[in-house]
């Protein structure tokens, strides 16, 4: 066990290249985190507090009570995959997560597949 190598990886990086490497990936977690949002948002179906401090969001859509069946729908129908609320516990059935550290122009494709998913259901 220990520190997984893709971590320690990043660790090293941050150490070599100080805090401009820590402030490049703030911006681009912050850029990734607003297309995502802004994107969902237009919806007018999806329910969210914006995350401050983490590359995930955890999301509701309206009229969306089954976050499993939701998921694999997505996958099905949008080529998106999303991890199901119910995978974080019992308060999650509604919800589902989506992981933003992607790259931009992947983030943005996927985001208007699902938003495209969203207005359809």
């Amino acid at each position: 066990s220990g520190v997984a190598q893709f971590m320690q990886r990043g660790a090293v990086v941050a150490l070599d290249e100080g805090d401009a490497f820590i402030v490049e990936q703030v911006e681009r977690a912050r850029a990734a985190r607003d297309l995502v949002c802004g994107i969902l948002a237009a919806t007018g179906r999806a329910r969210f507090t914006v995350p401050q401090g983490a590359f995930y969001l955890f999301f509701a859509v309206d009229g969306i009570a089954d976050s499993r069946a939701a998921a694999f729908d997505i996958v099905d129908r949008a080529n998106v995959g999303l991890a199901p609320g119910t995978a974080f516990g019992p308060g999650g059935e509604a919800f589902l997560r989506l992981c933003f550290h992607r790259r931009l122009d992947q983030l943005e494709e996927a985001a208007h597949r699902l938003a495209k998913w969203m207005r359809s259901v």
